[in-house]
């Protein structure tokens, strides 16, 4: 293989697994942490000085070190069914087990406060009980329904967020962003800077802009530059740092390195003759998966939500008003990634921005809303010509993975997509 990974793409898992170790003597002597899910306002605990821990970014630590499948086997011991949300699971059975050894680096002390969005079914209640079992508070952020689901969201939702998420959704995700704020006031004794807010929320906008133009130099290169499994850790680890000093930094690192690699014409691979999409979260225990049809099919993963949604996701015109734009970033968060209309449509957009021949669709069944709204998105991409493979597996869950169906299968569609394309040479 001549493919050779960016410097950077260590030097951010090094600085992530760094600040975990770092973060237990910091924990020693101050205010604790926050454990929040993925979806909900983590500059809230930054601007007020508290470190955050993701339960999605621990969950695939866990299942990368492969200690997804004596977990999940352990909480079928103890009386779990099999249908639980592992991706969202996962973090606390390793806590309930009570052994290190089954948790990454050790394990983390518990946490000074959880903080999670109502956007699934279970995610109150994983909480909930994660909160009784430390008495660590819990804060509990609603999901308000759109009165519509508006098209273009990824355009609209930029500057125009008032009038296109709506007032009264806005008012409530406000308020409980204030009560958050006063809450974690409480707990690490330190007070909230409207000014220094505006600032810090400035920075994140310019974090998110630079990982925007990354995307744009991957989506217009001829062959793709960089892998997908190195996309993901230079955009997600930043992101749960976003605004700070070193995720600026990493963000421009990155970046330059992706402009190197498309200045200089190098790609994953030299044939490339298959451009595709993995939708969904990340396989957390098969990375290698992505670039098993590279040498043998000259088909490329170029896409995955990470990078692309740093701006369209992110990205909230503040308006003088930070808390609200925040508010604005925050309502419709998961639904945009997840649920139709909002994730079909973004989809088909970033397909054609990618040129992309094949969609790889990860569709774990017992993980809501991330199963349940594949089949509409699977169905939005075949309209819009574009090859579709549907995988049933979990994101964590390696019990459950076949990775020679899997490879089987993805390998039938590249041969439907080549076929075609022979196909329309020959009758050219």
């Amino acid at each position: 293989m001549s493919y050779k990974p960016l410097e950077c793409s260590r030097a951010a898992l090094d600085y992530q697994r760094d600040w975990t170790q770092r973060l237990r003597a910091r924990i020693d002597g101050d205010a604790g942490y926050a454990f929040v899910n993925a979806d909900t306002p983590h500059e809230i605990f930054h601007a007020l000085d508290m470190p955050v821990v993701v339960n999605q970014w621990w969950s695939s630590v866990i299942s990368a070190k492969k200690l997804s499948a004596p977990l999940l086997d352990r909480a079928a011991a103890m009386g779990y069914h099999d249908r639980l949300a592992r991706y969202s699971a996962l973090p606390l059975i390793s806590r309930m087990t009570g052994d290190p050894e089954m948790q990454p680096w050790g394990g983390l002390p518990d946490p000074a406060i959880f903080c999670a969005r109502q956007s699934a079914d279970d995610h109150q209640r994983i909480f909930q009980h994660w909160s009784r079992l430390t008495g660590a508070p819990l804060a509990l952020l609603h999901a308000p329904a759109p009165a519509q689901n508006g098209p273009d969201w990824w355009l609209r939702a930029r500057s125009d967020w008032e009038a296109f998420h709506g007032s009264a959704r806005l008012d409530l995700m406000q308020a409980q962003l204030s009560d958050l704020v006063t809450q974690v006031e409480g707990l690490t004794g330190r007070r909230f800077d409207p000014e220094a807010f505006a600032a810090y929320m400035d920075r994140i906008e310019a974090q998110e802009r630079i990982f925007e133009e990354a995307n744009a130099l991957i989506a217009g290169a001829p062959r793709v530059p960089v892998r997908i499994s190195e996309q993901i850790p230079n955009v997600m680890l930043p992101q749960w740092h976003r605004g700070s000093d070193w995720a600026l930094a990493h963000a421009e690192r990155f970046r330059d390195a992706v402009a190197d690699r498309v200045q200089s014409g190098a790609s994953v691979v030299a044939d490339e003759r298959v451009r595709m999409m993995w939708i969904g979260a990340g396989l957390w225990f098969d990375t290698g998966f992505y670039a098993g049809f590279e040498e043998s099919h000259g088909a490329v993963f170029a896409w995955s939500m990470y990078l692309p949604f740093a701006g369209d996701g992110y990205i909230r015109e503040s308006h003088g008003d930070p808390l609200r734009a925040l508010a604005a970033r925050m309502v419709s968060m998961n639904e945009q990634l997840h649920q139709p209309p909002w994730a079909a449509d973004w989809l088909v957009t970033q397909a054609r921005d990618y040129r992309i021949d094949l969609a790889v669709v990860l569709v774990p069944e017992d993980d809501r809303p991330s199963g349940m709204g594949t089949r509409f998105i699977a169905h939005a991409l075949r309209a819009a010509g574009v090859e579709v493979v549907e995988i049933r597996a979990d994101m964590v869950d390696a019990r459950k993975w076949d990775g020679a169906a899997a490879r089987a299968a993805v390998e039938a569609s590249i041969a439907r997509v080549t076929g075609q394309s022979d196909a329309r040479l020959t009758d050219g």
